[in-house]
Formats: structure tokens, C-alpha cells, sequence
């Protein structure tokens, strides 16, 4: 079986499937010891990659051009490869069930030129035994090879955090797993290499990817939590960071806060690990009941941006409604699974004209996957009211003066879905301002 020490020595090769949010910054990192193939199914990708440009901005094109990474669309070279690490995404669907297609389809692929003595990692997050029960089987029936005897498999969680620039992949501990223990504690020196905040060797694979999916799961109803405390405080007529900011004096009080809760990690991993106890029998009550809050906050928050239109006294129909933002969070460009579109499409059913705007967005993929026409930002103006839905780099600059200069007239109306500004901010410029 390959061995920790055939890779640092370059006799065999890394392979990364996915270049995305997690592969390309772990290709990028191992490209640093190993010698490494980059493998994605999307042309165009490999293309942006190999002339420097990274639209995720996960990764400079200053290690771009440093990273000594073999870039391919061509399956054929995972032949050449030893240590395959899967990183694709695992989506939901519109029914929220898991969708398990691109992990499917990159088993199938590396099945297909899978050698003996390699090692297949998953990185892509799922329900505990997911790796075992359906990548495993494909992986034995399109290789004709046998786990074990002719190849081992592993699991490691990845852990990075989309625009995070502080907790990087070389400062967060790596969970790994394998097949034997063998596999485990090569997979620990292969991480180790570029892991700088040490490496937990977990028990099983199961084990290994239970871990990943509890972790977002733990957030998940943290910030669910924070959301409902949110809608309590504003019946009761208190502002819910004034009460976070009281109760944040003593120690041992966790400093979440309420907010939109999507993106491909939190507002989709709970549902995997429902899913997977459900198939056994048991309806997991509340983990079920926090993504119902958490799924409900865009449709609140367009519901206040409402009742504060028709409080002004302004028509609610017609009205034009600049949304800020519409990527699942502030300072990247991923589109995935955000809960902005949920505020746009309820703003939609009332008969608003809603007015989007982000200057990170990619616009043709806001067409795409959501119907959504960006606009320039220089052309949001004389809208009956601002919806700052993602505190961008650019609208912290603008400051929530410049957001409420947006609007048609002085009695701004602006709905701080982030928090990031404040009713005494508001008051003294006048403007009619609420905050989740």
C-alpha cells in the first residue's frame, strides 16, 4: 500500500478531486511537500486555475503561481495516483433530502482508474457510515479491486471556513480515520505536513464523519436559538443585541448571534445526519425544530422590511427595495444554499420591486441558479427602502450613512439583517431602522 514516505519522496503522486472552496486550498497547501494532480470535471475551472485566477478567493494568485500543481480535467492522470483525496460538494435538494450525486459521480470516476496500493480520502462532509456504505461499494464494482486486499480507503472531515483568514486550514486540527490503522497513521503524516494545529486520529470512519456533521450541527441550533430569542425580544419591544450584549458579561455565556443561516456547511449538514436517523427509525426532534427557525428567518426578515413600508405609509405594491448582498456570507462570492433569495422571493410575493446588488456575486450565476438580475451598486437610489442583508467589505465602508442615502427620502427605512449598525446610529440620522 502506498506509505507516507513514497509521497514525500514524489515516487508516487496526490490526487485532488474537486477544486473548489475545500480542494483547491488543500492542493494548493500540499503542492507545497507532495507532488500533486489537481483534478476537476469543470473546463472551464482548469482553465481560470492554470492562468492564476481563483473566483473563490480562498486562494491568492500569488500561490497560485507559487503552487507547483498539475491541473487536469482528464481522468486518465488519477491513474498515476496514489493518494486520491475527494473533496466535492454533498448538497441537498428541494426536498432537503441529501444528494449524494457528486459524491457518486466522483467514486464512479476514481473507481474507474483506481490502482492497486492506493488510498481513497473522503473530504466532502456526510452522514456517519455514508463513506463505507456508498462510495465504498462503487469503488470496489467499477475497479474490480477489493478493500483491504487491494486498496484502503480514509475519511477527514474537511474544517475550513469560507473567507475565514485566520482559522486557515494549516490552523485547524485535522480529524483523520482509515480502513486499519495503518491507513489512519499514514493519513495522519500526509495531513501533518501542512496541519500545524496537530492531527486527532479518530476511533472509525464513522466516528470521523459524525464529528464533522455534530459540529455544524451545534451551530446550527446555537444560532437557531439566537433567531427565536430575536423574534420574542422584538414583541417585547427590546433590542436583541443590547440583551446579548448584557448577557455576554458573564463567562461561560456563547457569543452566537441571530442571522440568515445558509451556505453549504450549516444550513445543509443537519439535515444529513436527520436523514441518515430517520432511515433508522428515530425523527430527531430538535435538531428538526432549529432548522425550521433557521429556515424561516428570510421570510421574517421580509416581513418586517413590510410592516415597516406600511407604517411609513407607503404602498407596499410597486414599492422599490434595494437588497445589499445576496451571497450566504460576508466577503466571498458563494452563492450556495443562501437564505437571501428567501427575503427576495417573499418580498416578490407581495408585489415589491426588489432592486439586488453585490459586488462579490458572480452575476451570471445569480441568473442561474435564482433568477436573480444584479445590479450595480451606484445604481441603487431612490429606493422606499434598504435591506442590508450581507455586510460586505464595501457597505461597512459606506457605513450605514451612505446605506440610508440610498432611499428616496430623508425618513430612510433600513432593515439591518446583520446587526452591524445601531438604533442610536440611526436615530441621530433619522432614519427608521430595525435590526434582527
Amino acid at each position: 500500500m502506498v506509505t507516507l514516505e513514497a509521497l514525500i519522496s514524489r515516487e508516487n503522486k496526490i490526487a485532488v478531486v474537486g477544486l473548489g472552496y475545500v480542494g483547491l486550498p488543500l492542493a494548493v497547501h500540499l503542492a507545497a511537500h507532495f507532488d500533486v494532480v489537481g483534478f476537476d470535471l469543470k473546463t472551464d475551472r482548469i482553465k481560470e486555475l492554470k492562468s492564476g485566477i481563483d473566483r473563490t478567493l480562498e486562494v491568492t494568485g500569488a500561490q497560485l503561481q507559487k503552487a507547483q500543481i498539475h491541473y487536469t480535467d482528464d481522468p486518465v492522470l488519477l491513474a498515476d495516483c496514489r493518494l486520491i483525496i475527494v473533496a466535492v460538494p454533498t448538497p441537498i435538494n428541494e426536498y432537503r433530502i441529501p444528494d449524494l450525486g457528486p459524491l457518486q459521480g466522483a467514486s464512479t470516476t476514481v473507481g474507474r482508474y483506481l490502482q492497486k496500493g492506493s488510498c481513497i480520502v473522503y473530504e466532502s462532509t456526510v452522514y456517519p457510515g455514508a463513506t463505507e456504505e456508498v462510495c465504498l461499494p462503487i469503488l470496489e464494482a467499477e475497479s474490480g479491486l477489493k478493500l483491504g486486499q487491494d486498496f484502503t480507503l480514509g475519511y477527514s472531515p474537511e474544517r475550513i471556513n469560507p473567507g475565514d483568514k485566520i482559522h486557515t486550514l494549516e490552523s485547524i486540527m485535522k480529524i483523520v480515520s482509515g480502513s486499519d490503522l495503518a491507513t489512519r497513521d499514514m493519513l495522519a503524516g500526509v495531513y501533518g505536513q501542512v496541519v500545524l494545529a496537530g492531527i486527532h486520529k479518530a476511533s472509525s470512519i464513522k466516528v470521523a464523519e459524525a464529528a464533522k456533521v455534530i459540529e455544524n450541527t451545534q451551530r446550527d441550533l446555537n444560532i437557531a436559538l439566537m433567531n427565536e430569542l430575536a423574534k420574542i425580544f422584538n414583541i417585547i419591544g427590546i433590542d436583541t443585541h443590547d440583551v446579548l450584549e448584557a448577557a455576554g458579561t458573564k463567562w461561560n455565556f456563547l457569543p452566537f448571534k441571530p442571522g440568515l443561516v445558509g451556505g453549504h456547511c450549516i444550513g445543509v449538514d443537519p439535515y444529513y445526519l436527520t436523514f441518515k436517523a430517520e432511515s433508522l427509525g428515530y425523527h430527531p426532534e430538535m435538531i428538526l425544530a432549529g432548522r425550521r427557525i433557521n429556515d424561516g428567518m428570510g421570510k421574517h426578515a421580509a416581513e418586517r422590511a413590510v410592516k415597516m413600508l406600511i407604517a411609513a405609509g407607503k404602498q407596499v405594491r410597486g414599492a422599490r427595495v434595494a437588497i445589499l448582498g445576496i451571497t450566504f456570507k460576508e466577503d466571498v462570492p458563494d452563492l450556495r444554499n443562501t437564505k437571501v433569495v428567501d427575503i427576495i422571493s417573499e418580498l416578490q410575493d407581495y408585489g415589491v420591486d426588489v432592486l439586488v446588488s453585490d459586488p462579490l456575486a458572480d452575476p451570471d450565476e445569480a441568473r442561474q441558479y435564482y433568477a436573480v438580475n444584479l445590479q450595480p451598486l451606484d445604481q441603487i437610489k431612490d429606493v422606499d427602502a434598504v435591506i442590508l442583508a450581507v455586510m460586505h467589505r464595501a457597505y461597512r465602508d459606506e457605513g450605514l450613512e451612505g446605506i440610508a442615502r440610498r432611499c428616496a427620502d430623508s425618513n430612510a427605512i433600513v432593515i439591518d439583517v446583520k446587526g452591524c449598525f445601531s438604533p442610536a446610529e440611526a436615530q441621530k440620522l433619522g432614519a427608521t431602522y430595525w435590526r434582527l
